[in-house]
């Protein structure tokens, strides 16, 4: 069942910080990613290469674990568990360079490689915990 998140929860997101993004492997074994992280007012979303092994793991289950560390203090956090409810091409490109302003000051991404195919995936938020020192 989704879950509104509050302002303070929100700010996680949308600031600059990053996400270590948990995955489920085939056998059932965790998979963490640290990833940049954007809010669209109801998803967390994750940009990611479709090629991805992460990407793979949320099409086959679509069960995440998200936690956000305050980058001014680490110690303030955000746990985020949820569901995968879309993964699509649509806007992945401009998406990246959106995140790509955001965290590295640059307009365009500069990691895209020939044939890179680009993704959002968006997670609905189902349980949300923390800690603020």
């Amino acid at each position: 069942m989704a879950v509104q998140l509050n302002d303070e929860q929100k700010k996680f997101l949308l600031d600059k910080n990053f996400v270590n993004l948990a995955t489920l492997m085939k056998d059932g074994s965790p998979q963490v990613t640290p990833v940049w992280v954007d809010f669209d007012g109801k998803h967390v979303l994750v940009n990611s290469e479709q090629k991805r092994v992460k990407v793979r793991n949320m099409k086959r289950d679509p069960r995440v674990g998200v936690a956000v560390f305050d980058m001014a203090n680490p110690y303030n956090f955000i746990e985020i568990r949820g569901r995968v409810v879309d993964i699509t091409t649509d806007g992945a490109a401009d998406h990246i360079d959106k995140m790509a302003k955001k965290y590295m000051g640059q307009d365009k991404y500069p990691f895209n490689g020939p044939g890179d195919v680009r993704v959002i995936i968006k997670i609905e938020p189902e349980k949300v915990a923390g800690f603020s020192r």
